[in-house]
Order: structure tokens, then sequence, then C-alpha cells
């Protein structure tokens, strides 16, 4: 948000699963949905993605990319995704999750294919604080890492360039516009403020409490 108000270059994304669920799968929780519910998920994901950054031709900041929901459910079906009852890396996989990995897997040929047709380059925010308690992170430290790992290992086999910009959000926006060389419109400080109040003004209920509330 802060770099798309700070050069001017329109930010794309797509809805989060919280915010698809309630319409998609009403009265379901994230960790409670299935390996094919979750499938179900990431291709709506995909293609609310693909829908929206095909209106920018001109050029777009994309928060997250065509690879993400592949990524969350590749390493979902292999370490699992409650932090209280973690899978068993040695237990041999049943059959269900080896259904779901194959998907997965063809999945992601999709996936990749359109990550190297449609991005010039990647910025990876490296995990630098710890996850937030309010209950809307269904996932554990290790998920986090393990979904960083597989990440830029994939964006290292495709070969789309990648930069690293950690630090603060200040630090973040100058190595940012540094290492790309773009121009900014308005002052760092006037950017990270309009970001923020962007940032206020999301929706941040539990997907149940979504789905009660009118449309």
């Amino acid at each position: 948000m802060a770099l798309s108000r700070y050069t001017g270059i329109p930010r794309t994304h797509a809805r989060t699963m919280r915010e698809i669920l309630p319409a998609a799968l009403p009265g379901k929780r994230l960790e409670d949905c299935t390996p094919a519910e979750l499938v179900q998920l990431g291709i709506r994901r995909y293609a609310e993605r693909i829908l929206h950054e095909a209106s920018l031709p001109e050029g777009f900041i994309s928060d997250g990319s065509s690879l993400h929901e592949w990524v969350y459910g590749m390493i979902r079906g292999e370490v699992g995704i409650d932090p209280a009852n973690p899978r068993d890396p040695d237990r041999e996989l049943t059959q269900q999750e080896r259904a779901f990995r194959e998907v997965m897997e063809n999945f992601g040929a999709v996936v990749q294919d359109h990550a190297v047709q449609a991005y010039d380059v990647f910025i990876h925010l490296p995990i630098e604080f710890p996850l937030s308690p309010d209950g809307h992170r269904p996932v554990s430290e290790r998920f986090r890492h393990r979904s960083d790992e597989f990440l830029l290992a994939t964006l290292a086999a495709l070969g789309i360039p990648v930069h690293i910009a950690g630090g603060t959000l200040q630090e973040r926006l100058d190595r940012i516009t540094g290492v790309l060389a773009l121009r900014p419109v308005m002052s760092l400080d006037q950017a990270i403020t309009l970001a923020r109040a962007d940032m206020a003004a999301l929706e941040t209920a539990d997907e149940l409490v979504r789905g009660e509330q009118p449309a």
C-alpha cells in the first residue's frame, strides 16, 4: 500500500481466503477446510488475481502473487496448519494427503507459468517480527519459515529476479525504490500516512463474523 502511494504505481491484489470464505463456503473457518475446499479457495483467489492484473496493462505493484496461494497449499500439506497439532514429518502421507499434493503440484505448473509471464521482479519481505496474537493467523512459525524457503527456492528455479527488502517500513521503501529506480510522487511520510489510513479501513473480522454481516 505504501509503495503504491509513494510511487503512484497502481496496486493490485486478491482477497484473502478468509474474505472469500463466507460466500464460497458459508460457516467454515480456514483451518477447518478440507484439502478439496482449499483447492477451491486457491483457484478462486488465482482467478481474482488474474482478473485484477489484466485490468492494469501499464503495470502494477502486486500484493502477493499467483505463487502465494499455491505455496500456502503445498506447505499446509507438508507441515499442517494447526500450531497446536502439527503434522509428524516422519508419518507416511495418507491417500488423501497424497492426492492433495498431486493436485497442488499440477496447480503449481499453472501459477508458475503465470509468474514467469506476468511479473518482472519480486520484492521479498523477510520475516522480522513474530506472529500477531490476534487470532487471524492460523499458522505456526514453522509454517511461515517453510513457506519463505519454498517460495524463494521456486523463484530461483524460475529465474525471476528477487530483491530482499528488510528493516523498518521506511527502510523497506527506500530499498525498493532505490533498487528499482522508481521515482516517488510524494514524500515518504505522506505515503506512509495514507497507507496506514488504507490499512485502518480494511475489514479484519473473523470469517464467521463476516458471514453473519449483511452483504
